[in-house]
């Protein structure tokens, strides 16, 4: 992670002090695409769960005047240095009121903005200004085709930076972390990178006043995106209330459905879970104790691990029937049911495993894994119980979770 930091904080550098020594070219170009950048900045809104561009405009605008190579049928003449420098300057300042708030951009998005603008204006701006790009493709279809192929190589260049950073934050595998970075390609990332390849051509043809116009397709497309996360973010806080209800009631130890929800996750990315398999697991966690309601005498702290088979039977089977009525995906309601019975472990889906080994974890610490003896102990119980009860990857799996310091973030998508 300290080499890209370190290499977009060269690049800066680097594009700060040579436009400030060089002077602005065609300053008026600049100008409006930094306005349009300032303004996609402003608009920026929260990164959340699968949100992987807060400012879908700022970055369509980024990548338009990377790719500029004409305005109005006129040549421009800025190069790679000035692209940098206008996009950080315009990002800079449209973020300061997000800065005065206490919401200012994630350092990790800002260096990747720099670094894939960089790559594209790099791969575009010496081919064009020395005619080179012109004499080979010409004005037609190729040079749009073009741009589409450097727009959709400088999307993939953004998602293998994406999970290289989760990866050095989180310690998760590359490999599930880049198929989440490349699927999200698909949402407002295509959006991203088509508004910037047609607000490059329009530019090329029409002028400036082509900027505005070719926007509102994307403005509409982030309010879209918006109001679904909103729904998505409300959905989650609603299960997540109805499993906090087990804990209210007293039927569960204070915060352990969120206990075993991040581990579940983090044991879920270590096993290479992706995109919706992350969210049904997610659900499963939340509410697999929902079960206990059903009883008329509260087990001593929620552990249900410790109870005879029949009756953790009885309660999973209970409990997979309220989550029915939740409208949650089956497949949620199928891991409820399944990880407390005492079918083998091979017989489960793989949500119903992480599920009853890291509920099993937290029950057996008792939902504080702070002491070396708790946390190695109650491993080593459930490594006894790989033969049947817990899947030996699963188990390992957890291990290393807990061994780099446990939560995860919430999962994407």
């Amino acid at each position: 992670m300290r080499v890209v930091h370190g290499a977009a904080a060269t690049l800066t550098c680097a594009g700060l002090a040579w436009t400030l020594w060089a002077g602005l070219e065609q300053p008026g170009y600049a100008l409006a695409f930094g306005a349009l950048i300032v303004v996609g900045e402003l608009a920026r809104w929260g990164a959340g769960p699968g949100e992987r561009e807060p400012a879908p405009i700022g970055a369509a605008g980024a990548l338009a005047y990377a790719l500029l190579g004409e305005c109005a049928g006129r040549d421009t003449s800025h190069g790679v240095l000035q692209v940098v420098a206008v996009v950080v300057a315009a990002a800079l300042v449209g973020a300061v009121l997000h800065v005065a708030r206490g919401r200012g951009p994630a350092l990790d998005h800002v260096a990747r903005r720099v670094l894939t603008v960089g790559f594209a204006a790099v791969c575009f701006q010496p081919l064009y200004n020395s005619g080179e790009l012109e004499r080979r493709l010409g004005q037609g279809p190729y040079y749009a085709l073009f741009l589409l192929v450097l727009l959709l190589l400088t999307a993939l260049c953004d998602a293998v930076l994406a999970a290289a950073m989760l990866r050095a934050r989180t310690g998760f595998p590359y490999g599930p972390l880049l198929r989440d970075e490349l699927r999200a390609i698909l949402g407002i990332g295509s959006a991203v990178c088509a508004t910037g390849a047609v607000m490059a051509l329009a530019v090329a043809v029409a002028g400036l006043w082509a900027l505005p116009v070719f926007c509102v397709p994307l403005l509409l497309t982030q309010l879209s995106f918006r109001r679904y996360a909103a729904v998505r973010t409300t959905y989650r806080q609603t299960i997540a209330s109805l499993a906090r209800a087990t804990e209210i009631a007293g039927y569960t130890r204070p915060g352990h459905a969120r206990r075993v929800a991040s581990l579940s996750t983090a044991v879920g990315r270590e096993l290479g879970l992706t995109g919706g398999d992350l969210t049904v697991l997610e659900y499963a966690a939340l509410m697999h104790d929902i079960g206990q309601f059903s009883l008329v005498d509260p087990v001593p702290d929620g552990a249900t691990t410790l109870l005879p088979v029949p009756e953790q039977r009885r309660i999973a089977l209970l409990g997979g029937a309220v989550v029915r009525q939740t409208g949650v995906p089956s497949a949620v309601a199928v891991a409820v049911v399944v990880e407390r019975q005492a079918d083998p472990y091979r017989e489960q889906p793989l949500p119903a495993r992480i599920v009853r080994a890291v509920n099993a974890y937290d029950d057996l610490t008792g939902g504080s894994g702070r002491s070396a003896g708790g946390a190695l102990g109650a491993l080593e119980r459930l490594r006894l119980g790989t033969g049947q009860d817990y899947q030996p990857e699963v188990v390992e799996s957890l291990a290393r979770v807990l061994a780099r310091g446990g939560l995860a973030p919430a999962p994407p998508g």
